[in-house]
């Protein structure tokens, strides 16, 4: 018998997903980082739309996973660290309700680790979290002009000014968790 590894799913909405897959991707035991929609009530949302503020959504990534190769609390540092979560409805100049700190789980265990993390960090004086942390119920794809939107656009200026500081900020303190 052929020996399947497991992976396991999250989504998080930190902000602009171009940011977040940027960074998601990037990160060994990461398979898979897709940016797209979820948390509305709205069904099958645009880009357009979301950015509207009125479907409920939030920009989101979903992050599939190897847990034997970063675990959830692993994803969650980073999640905290490439985002503001005390920011209520804004991530910088993005501002609007699709902008919010969200942390769509998969698993009661994912849930756990959330509320954990949050609290400890709370009590440690570090933030305040405003996250929202709900159960996955459904997650829209970005349109195909979004996945991969760094990688096919680096010299854009949102990517230059806003993108870049990021990425390099995490690529210093995240070193031992990038892929090769």
């Amino acid at each position: 018998m052929e020996n399947v590894k497991k992976s396991e799913v999250v989504v998080f909405g930190a902000g602009c997903f171009w940011c977040a897959e940027a960074i998601f991707s990037r990160l060994k035991g990461v398979i898979a980082a897709i940016p797209g929609y979820a948390g509305g009530k709205a069904e099958y949302p645009t880009y357009e739309k979301v950015c509207g503020g009125n479907t409920g959504h939030a920009e989101v990534v979903r992050v599939e996973y190897d847990p034997e190769i970063i675990n959830f609390d692993g994803l969650l540092t980073v999640f905290f660290a490439i985002h503001d979560p005390a920011a209520v409805d804004r991530q910088g100049n993005d501002i609007g309700p699709q902008y919010r700190s969200a942390i769509f789980y998969t698993t009661g265990a994912q849930k756990t680790a959330a509320d954990n993390f949050i609290k400890e960090w709370s009590e440690s004086g570090r933030f305040r979290a405003v996250t929202e942390i709900k159960p996955l119920e459904k997650f829209y794809p970005a349109e195909d002009c979004h996945r991969d939107y760094y990688a096919k656009n680096k010299n854009a200026p949102y990517c230059q000014v806003i993108i870049n500081p990021k990425l390099d900020k995490f690529k210093k303190r995240f070193t031992s968790l990038l892929k090769p």
